[in-house]
């Protein structure tokens, strides 16, 4: 009697059981009745199985039981180890970019800017369902990164007024939304995607006045040694452009976050160099691009004196590397390299290379009131040529006697210092509703031995634009904004002569199974 009770419970159990599993997929909303019914049966099973202990024991004492009770553990193990692997894998989430260009990751720019948002940003796609599969991977990228990013597709055709109330007309819109602020983009590549969250974290637009009427390089020019690139990215990392005539003007204009005077031809005059210091004392900020003298550039003697002060020199030198490594860039010993980089914010992990076309030193004066620090410094194979005559002639060789200095060169230098005046309310973003945690306004001068490494012939070169645009940042106080760019991706297409794709054909068609044919003929012909 008691032996049929006991059965009895444990087919009851078993039922409660299977019942629970088909709630779980059948009715999901009475999941909570299907818990409870799953701890009843399993308690039910477990009363069974100590009421008939005996038999239990006995049929595990067979080895029959025992191997097959080691094979059943062993499924139970592989597939809770399965089922532990995919929880894990929805909810620790980790990628990895085997590519060798790292085609699906993110620059580095985008993940300091991803990493820095101290708010939601919002991505909307507006377009038809179908065609939310080429949005994924990118914004799935962004959202990886920083759990501040938030997703969200709209099908324009299901939810029209949605779209309407968001006023968009064309399909593929994203709308990149942050701190009630809005961007929208029509193209999903990384660098606009990057470049719209730089505008949306940025806020107010920053404007750079380039100095003319020097013969400096004009943003408008798209010939070789125009800066029409620069320009352009520039207009990328959420700064506008736009040329000054000191002279004309007299003051530096208020707006002003940066000033850029690159490659001038001619001497600045007194008085636009007394407006660059007023400017200076006031918190503003400079970058002086200078070529060697000669070809054109005269002695620009009051330039030198406005650097003086910031404890930097110009050298009456041009720089020469013999290691060699201006030949990949399709240059000469003129074309000095730099690989390495001194400690900076602005080449802080720069791993990549830029190279100066025609280029001087740059000295740093110790001991001064300020403390400049050099930023970009030659291999030890180069040196600083003061011998200008014999570089024109092809024949160069290094000269200790006749004042050459042996390499490392410095190349550039930047020096910062508190500003002693107060800034007008245009540079007082930093100064006027900043927080507490905000950088106070600060005096910056930037100074580097040339002006063709960011001219349009220059600015491919692998880390040219990247240290432009990061000087540039570190200048208007954007240390976040520092990084590596991201980078197109590279071509991957074989070009092939007519020879050559006849020999792959071959290869391929003939020769390899004909190879595998003969091996397979041999081996049954010896088995015979």
């Amino acid at each position: 009697m008691v032996n049929r009770v006991v059965g009895v419970i444990g087919w009851i159990g078993t039922a409660l059981v299977f019942g629970a599993v088909a709630i779980r997929f059948l009715r999901p909303e009475w999941m909570q009745y299907g818990t409870y019914m799953t701890w009843v049966g399993l308690a039910c099973i477990l009363a069974y199985m100590l009421g008939q202990w005996r038999d239990v024991v006995s049929f595990y004492g067979t080895r029959q039981a025992r191997y097959g009770t080691v094979s059943v553990v062993g499924i139970l193990v592989a597939i809770g180890i399965f089922i532990a692997v995919n929880y894990l894998g929805t909810r620790q989430t980790k990628r990895w970019d085997l590519t060798e260009n790292q085609a699906f990751s993110l620059s580095e720019q985008s993940v300091k800017i991803l990493q820095g948002l101290d708010a939601p940003v919002q991505f909307t796609v507006y377009d038809q369902e179908t065609a939310f599969d080429r949005f994924r991977p990118r914004l799935d990228a962004y959202r990886y990164e920083s759990d501040k990013v938030e997703v969200a597709y709209v099908d324009v055709d299901r939810q029209p007024a949605r779209a309407k109330e968001a006023e968009i007309s064309t399909y593929g819109t994203v709308v990149v939304t942050y701190k009630e602020r809005e961007q929208r983009l029509s193209n999903i590549e990384e660098q606009d995607v990057t470049n719209a969250l730089i505008k949306l974290v940025s806020g107010k637009e920053k404007k750079v006045y380039f100095t003319q009427g020097h013969g400096e390089r004009d943003t408008a020019n798209s010939e070789r040694l125009g800066y029409a690139g620069i320009a352009a990215a520039l207009g990328r990392d959420n700064f506008s452009t736009s040329g000054l005539v000191l002279v004309q003007q007299k003051e530096v204009p208020d707006d002003a976050s940066v000033v850029i005077i690159a490659g001038p031809q001619t001497d600045l005059l007194a008085p636009e160099i007394d407006a660059l210091k007023r400017y200076v004392a006031r918190g503003g900020k400079v970058m002086l691009l200078i070529d060697p003298q000669g070809a054109g550039v005269g002695e620009l003697t009051n330039v030198r004196a406005f650097l003086t002060e910031w404890s930097i020199q110009l050298g009456d030198d041009i720089v020469v590397d013999a290691s060699g490594m201006g030949q990949l860039f399709g240059g000469d010993a003129s074309v000095p390299v730099v690989a390495t980089y001194p400690p900076h914010p602005i080449t802080a992990n720069f791993g990549v290379m830029t190279a100066f076309p025609l280029s001087r030193s740059v000295v740093v004066t110790p001991g001064g009131t300020r403390a400049p620090q050099a930023i970009l410094q030659t291999s030890p194979q180069s040196w600083a040529e003061t011998d200008l005559k014999s570089l024109a002639s092809g024949r160069v060789e290094f000269n200790g006697d006749s004042g050459d200095r042996q390499g490392p060169i410095t190349l550039g230098a930047a020096v910062s210092a508190p500003s002693t005046e107060a800034p007008p309310p245009s540079l007082g973003d930093l100064a006027t509703n900043a927080s507490p945690d905000a950088p106070k306004p600060e005096s910056r001068i930037l100074t580097i031995g040339d002006s063709d490494f960011a001219a349009n012939n220059a600015l491919g070169i692998q880390g040219n634009q990247d240290l432009f645009l990061n000087s540039l940042n570190w200048l208007a106080q954007q240390e976040n904004l520092i990084a590596i760019r991201p980078r197109e991706a590279k071509d991957r297409r074989i070009t092939l002569t007519a020879d050559q794709q006849q020999r792959i054909f071959l290869l391929s068609i003939f020769i390899i199974p004909g190879l595998v044919l003969a091996g397979g003929v041999y081996t049954w012909w010896k088995r015979r």
